[in-house]
Formats: structure tokens, C-alpha cells, sequence
């Protein structure tokens, strides 16, 4: 019955065997943290210490429950039923039907998704005197859930919330929204640990009564959890003159989402929350070569806020490769330099799948997506969608395509709303309707309705601002080239501006991505060459099968594995992130130190690190500084090589087709509206072709006619196969 536990190292059967009392385990990564959490439950089942819906287990993800159920069913050989076993938010479910009357709630409450959550919220905003530009309702949602992840209701806001200016209307939103709320018997995720951690603070014996009811507490990824999650927990193992049998496992040195709203103090605490606690360290690492391993822990060895831990690899016998730390003349270089590599691994025997490229920012991927591209090495994004696909870069996209080409209707219906300009359905019904009726393109029946005056109000000013602000772009392209004239056009137009103002975690991420398309922008000569290459890029066949390399995010690769492991961008600013460091200071720093240590050790069996002495900017060599991270690890671990002696010779990596240039204004936007030369208010129609009465004419869709009338731009022609029809002169040619 025991040999489970022979299949465990000493340190992993202290962590199971260890069943009493409260216990941290310290899970290095790599060191088996989810065989420790599944034996652990395994075993006191089977030494009978327990029933299973005696033990409460919280992961982070329902998938993660779901495979430590199936892991716990195959250890005690049958199925597993009625376990307390989940999210936090699906054990607070649970836990909320029972309990729903104590809150104003049935049992059969419905639980709002974001998009219903949002429409609420827009429901309830008008009654309040707050501009939605400046404060949309997806930054007021931000704000009620940051409270509630922090255990704030609105009537217990702490002292800071409830005297700060700024938010003193959002307090009574967020009043008017949990009343709705409860009106519609539905709670949104917030309200699922909210709701059931007021009842527990408010009816002592419903606490009291989980406090008996679970005699054993295991909580996966203990360095994650929020404020809220933390006190949730700590109510429940905190048991009056009892010992508490809470089991957190964890890794202090992967805490990687503050921007989440993880607390690492959580962790850090634990000996203080339960002071008979016992820490147990798991530092048999069963992934990495000790190289990988070395490197990882004298880098996360600069970190203050730690318990410490040195991993070391379990199997000593593996082919041990120091890390290769590269030096490049500039980041061209290097996605030349790391596809040449994965090229000559896999002529060696690797697999595709077995290499991963792991990035700072999901901007980074865009160089390496093309190169490959051009190279035919099939590669897919994880968690995220590739660079040309995403929705702010679609929209840049068609923001060029219609300038370049007026007669393109798709790219037109995707911008014509984006930022807002009121355009709703019925609008751009009345403008397809022109286009059809006129038998030209939407811009030239927006033309038509303006100039004839058949819009009205807001969209009459809004498409006349973005009918000059298009004209204004087309002479700058001429003037002052491509780079210069869309920057100026997604400033002026408001979709900067509309990024800036989104407070979502994404919205940052989605800036970052327009700026990396303008340096792919200035790669190219002209506007027109630059959509040409884009057209091949997203026509290019996703090659099949699964055998691909994978790109990601540092944040996206937490918790996961590959043989060999790409770390490109390794400079200041961009990684440690300037960002970062700016909002946080010596936190942000360390916790961007901690996602470093999370990349390298990903790494199995080989592991680059790579940095450019120069990176382009909108057009502009800039020179980067190498991270401080490669600093702090020694050669004992890596290899350094330079390859900047071969690339120096090759170019200054001046352009006179830059100099012309300098950047465009990301750091200094102009509100919306605005733009290197204000746009008039009144619609500029295009020059008139003084076509004179009387003068014969041709048109597309109505064929020959006699001019009868004229007026600026507009004609009044009897055609000879229709009626008399009113047409703008740009439509029709004058016959000879």
C-alpha cells in the first residue's frame, strides 16, 4: 500500500508524509510539485486519516484540478467522487449555493460573464456625472474588481479608497451596480469569493462549520493568490486553539503576476501566519542540466524578497552545455543569428516542437514570425495569436490600406468606427446604399453624402474630420514619407489616444504591438511596398502537422518545458522592463527577475540568451545597453560569444531614407483630434473638373448623359438610359 511513496525523494516523501500541522513546501522548478500535491492527497486517504470530502484542495485553473483529480484516481486505484476539489472560484461556488440566502441571493443565482458585466455597468453609468471618455466603463469595471480582490465591498472600502477624489462616483457605482446585482440574483467572479468571505466574517458558525468540516487543507501555487484568496484561506485553517493541517506548495521564485494582483508577501508569511510551521524545500530539479539550473540560481540569488532555495539536477549524467550567452550588432542579427541555430539543431536531430522562443513583450515575436516565414520554418504563437493577426495591428493595417488604396472597402468598414465616431448600423446601411445606388466605392459614397449634405449631426463632423484627416495623410506620404504620415493619421484620428485611455492589462501590450509595426513599416521604402509584403506575410499557408516552433510570452511559458530554450532581448528597458521598474521600483525590478529565472529554467537541455548592441525604433538604430541579468551570471555557467566583430563591417545602419525621420510621437500624443495640421471642421471636397453645360459625360453605372446644372462639385445630368441623376464630377469623364 505503500510503494507510492518509494517512487518519491526524500525531500518530496517529508512533504507527503508530513501530514499534521501546517507545512510549506518550497517547490523548486522542475522538482515534482504536482506528484507531491496528488500523493499527498492520495495518502491520507489511503492511510484513512480522511474522507475524501474531508479535504479541501484549491488550484489556480479548473484544468489543474482536473488533472490532479485523474492523478489521485489512478494512485488509490478508483474513481474519485465528491471532492472539494477546484478553483478558487469553483469551490466558492459551491460554497456560495449553499449559503446564497445569507448574501440576498437563491441558490440558482447566474454568474455574469465580462461582456454582461459591462452592459450593466453601462446601464447603470448614465445616472452619474461621469465622462466615459476620460473614465470608460471597462476602467470602471477594473476598479470595482481590484476592490473586491482586496475584500473591499462598498460599504467597507479602506480609508485611502474612500478619500481618494478620483473615485468617490465610482464608490456609488459600484453601490448602485452589487444593489442590480442582487436585484437580477446574479454575482459576477469577484462576488464568488466576496460574497462567501463577508459570510464567513459575518456568521462565525458557517465558518465554524467548514473549519470542522475540512480536516486537511492543500492549496496549489501558493505564491499566486491575491489578497482575498489569502484571507479566504487563512479563515479557514486559522481554527480556534486547534493546529491547523494546511499544506501550501509554492515557489517564492516564480511569482510572476503582480499585474494580477498576486501577492508574494503571501508566501513570505506563511511562518508568520502559523507559527509552528514547517518549510520543506523541494531542490531536486528532474528537468534542467546543472548548468541551467547554476545560472537560474545565481541570478534569483540578487533577489532580497526570497526563502531561498538552490536547485540542483537529479541526474548528473546529462549532456551539459554551458548557456550560451550571445552578443549581436542588432536585433536583425539576432532573429538571423536564432533561426540559423534551430536550422542547425534540427539538422542534428531535434524537433521543431522541442525548441521554444520566449519574449519579454508578445511585440518581440514579429522579426523572429517573418524570418521564419522567409525561411519556411513552420512555428506557431502560444498563447496569443501571431503578430499580423492581432486586432490593433489589423486595424494600423487598414488605416494604411485605405490611404493607399480609397477604393478598399473592407479595410474602410473596419476603421470607420474605430475609435467611435457614432457610425452605427443604420449610418453605414445609408452609405451602402449610396455605394450601391452610385455603383462606387464607400469612401467616394461618403463623399457623395457629405458634399450633398445627407448626413447629419455627430457623424456629418466625424466623417468630415476623417474624410481630411485621410486626404491630409496622402499628401504627407508624398511629402514627408509613409512613416511620418500614418503616425500623424493614428494620433489625429484618436486611436492612440484610445489605447492609452483603455486601462485593461492588454491595452499596454496592444501600444507596444503598433510601435513594433512601425519599425516593420520603416524596413520598407514605400507604403505601398511595405502592404504588398504584408499581403504575402498573411497569405502565407500555416505549414501542418504539430512539429513547430513555439513563440511566447515569459508569462505564457510558466509551467512549461522545452528541450532547448531561445531568450532574446536580454537589454534594459526592455528586459528588466523600464515599464516595470518605473510603476514598482525595486519590486518591480526583483518580480522581473523572478521572470527571468522562470524562462531560464524552462530550458531542458540547452539554453540561449541573446542581446542586441542596437535596436530599431520607428525607423531609428538606437544603441541598447546589455540587461543587467546577463551581468549577474558568471562564466561558470555560460559561455559568452560576441558577434558584433562580423556584423560591424556590414553597415552603420544609417539610411537616408530614415534621416528624414525621427520618430513618431507615441511619448507625445495629441489628443484626439489634433494633428500636425488642425483638420478643418467643414468638409474640403476634391478640386472640381469645371466640367461646363452642356458637355456630354460618361458614367459606370448610368452611361452617357447631357450636364445640365452644376454647382462646385455636384452635376445635375439627364442621362439617355435613366432618369436625371445628381452625381459628383470626380464620378463621371467628359467625353471628347
Amino acid at each position: 500500500m505503500t510503494e507510492y511513496l518509494n517512487q518519491l525523494n526524500a525531500a518530496q516523501r517529508e512533504a507527503v508524509e508530513t501530514t499534521e500541522g501546517p507545512v510549506l513546501v518550497l517547490a523548486g522548478a522542475g522538482t515534482g510539485k504536482t506528484r507531491v500535491l496528488t500523493t499527498r492527497f492520495a495518502h491520507i486517504l489511503l492511510s484513512g486519516r480522511a474522507y475524501p470530502n474531508q479535504i479541501l484542495a484549491v488550484t489556480f485553473t479548473n484544468k489543474a484540478s482536473k488533472e490532479m483529480s485523474e492523478r489521485i484516481a489512478s494512485l488509490i486505484q478508483q474513481p474519485v467522487e465528491g471532492l472539494w476539489l477546484g478553483s478558487f472560484h469553483k469551490i466558492c461556488a459551491k460554497m456560495l449555493r449553499i449559503n446564497a440566502h445569507l448574501v440576498g441571493l437563491t441558490s440558482n443565482f447566474t454568474i455574469l460573464d465580462t461582456d454582461d458585466q459591462l452592459r450593466l455597468l453601462k446601464q447603470i453609468i448614465p445616472a452619474y456625472p461621469i465622462d466615459t471618455k476620460t473614465t470608460p466603463p471597462q476602467l470602471i469595471l477594473g476598479i470595482i474588481q481590484s476592490w473586491k480582490d482586496k475584500g473591499y465591498s462598498f460599504g467597507n472600502l479602506s480609508a485611502s479608497e474612500k478619500a481618494n477624489p478620483e473615485k468617490a462616483i465610482i464608490q456609488e457605482i459600484y453601490r448602485a451596480y452589487q444593489t442590480r446585482l442582487q436585484q437580477l440574483n446574479a454575482c459576477d467572479f469577484g462576488d464568488l469569493m466576496l460574497h462567501v468571505f463577508n459570510i464567513f466574517n459575518q456568521y462565525p458558525d458557517v465558518l465554524q462549520k467548514y473549519q470542522r468540516y475540512f480536516k486537511y487543507i492543500l492549496v496549489d501555487e501558493y505564491q499566486d493568490t491575491n489578497i482575498i484568496q489569502y484571507l479566504w484561506l487563512r479563515m479557514l485553517a486559522q481554527r480556534s486553539g486547534e493546529t491547523s493541517n494546511i499544506c501550501c506548495v509554492g515557489d517564492d521564485d516564480q511569482s510572476i503576476y503582480s499585474w494580477r494582483g498576486a501577492e508574494i508577501e503571501n508566501i513570505l508569511r506563511f511562518e508568520k501566519d502559523f507559527p509552528e510551521a514547517k518549510v520543506i524545500r523541494l531542490e531536486e530539479n528532474y528537468r534542467s542540466t546543472q548548468n541551467i539550473l547554476g545560472a537560474a540560481s545565481e541570478l534569483i540569488d540578487n533577489n532580497s524578497q526570497r526563502l531561498g532555495k538552490t536547485l540542483q539536477a537529479a541526474n548528473k549524467n546529462l549532456q551539459n552545455d554551458k548557456v550560451q550567452v550571445s552578443s549581436l550588432w542588432d536585433s536583425d542579427e539576432e532573429s538571423r543569428l536564432i533561426c540559423d541555430q534551430i536550422i542547425g539543431l534540427q539538422k542534428e536531430g531535434h524537433h521543431f516542437g522541442d525548441m521554444a522562443i520566449l519574449m519579454r513583450t508578445g511585440s518581440q515575436t514579429r522579426p523572429f514570425e517573418e524570418r521564419m516565414i522567409t525561411l519556411g520554418l513552420p512555428y506557431k504563437i502560444i498563447g496569443g495569436l501571431r503578430f499580423y493577426e492581432r486586432a490593433e495591428i489589423r486595424d494600423a493595417i487598414a488605416y494604411m490600406r485605405i490611404v493607399a488604396q480609397p477604393n478598399d472597402n473592407l479595410a474602410l468598414e473596419r476603421i470607420i468606427n474605430v475609435p467611435r465616431r457614432g457610425v452605427g448600423k443604420v449610418a453605414l446601411q445609408k452609405i451602402h446604399e449610396t455605394s450601391r445606388e452610385l455603383d462606387v466605392p464607400l469612401l467616394q459614397a461618403i463623399d457623395y453624402l457629405l458634399i450633398n449634405n445627407l448626413l447629419k449631426g455627430k457623424i456629418y463632423t466625424e466623417l468630415t474630420q476623417l474624410m481630411n484627416l485621410l486626404d491630409q495623410t496622402r499628401k504627407k506620404v508624398e511629402a514627408e514619407g509613409h512613416i511620418s504620415a500614418i503616425d500623424y493619421l493614428l494620433n489625429a484620428c484618436g486611436y492612440i489616444d484610445m489605447w492609452k485611455q483603455d486601462k485593461s492589462p492588454e491595452a499596454a501590450g496592444r501600444l507596444e504591438n503598433i510601435k513594433e509595426l512601425f519599425q516593420a513599416t520603416a524596413e520598407f521604402p514605400t507604403l505601398v511596398e511595405f502592404l504588398e509584403h504584408i499581403s504575402l506575410i498573411m497569405d502565407n499557408d500555416d505549414l501542418s502537422g504539430d512539429d513547430k516552433i513555439n513563440l511566447m510570452t515569459l508569462h505564457a511559458a510558466k509551467g512549461l518545458e522545452f528541450n532547448i530554450v531561445f531568450l532574446p532581448g536580454w537589454e534594459e528597458g526592455l528586459f528588466p522592463s523600464q515599464r516595470t521598474m518605473d510603476e514598482s521600483g525595486n519590486n518591480g525590478l526583483e518580480e522581473e527577475r523572478r521572470l527571468a529565472y522562470v524562462g531560464i529554467t524552462r530550458a531542458k537541455q540547452r539554453l540561449f540568451i541573446s542581446h542586441a548592441a542596437n535596436r530599431q525604433i520607428y525607423g531609428q538604430w538606437q544603441s541598447s545597453v546589455p540587461s543587467r541579468f546577463i551581468e549577474e551570471l558568471s562564466d561558470t555557467y555560460t559561455k559568452k560569444i560576441s558577434h558584433i566583430k562580423q556584423s560591424q563591417n556590414r553597415s552603420s545602419r544609417k539610411n537616408d531614407f530614415f534621416d528624414s525621420y525621427s520618430s513618431p510621437k507615441f511619448s507625445k500624443q495629441p489628443a484626439q483630434g489634433a494633428s500636425l495640421s488642425q483638420p478643418q471642421r467643414t468638409y474640403t471636397p476634391p478640386k472640381n473638373k469645371n466640367i461646363p453645360v452642356g458637355s456630354r459625360v460618361f458614367h459606370q453605372k448610368f452611361g452617357h448623359g447631357t450636364v445640365l446644372n452644376t454647382e462646385n462639385n455636384k452635376l445635375e445630368v439627364d442621362f439617355d438610359k435613366s432618369d436625371i441623376k445628381h452625381v459628383i464630377d470626380s464620378f463621371v469623364t467628359l467625353e471628347s
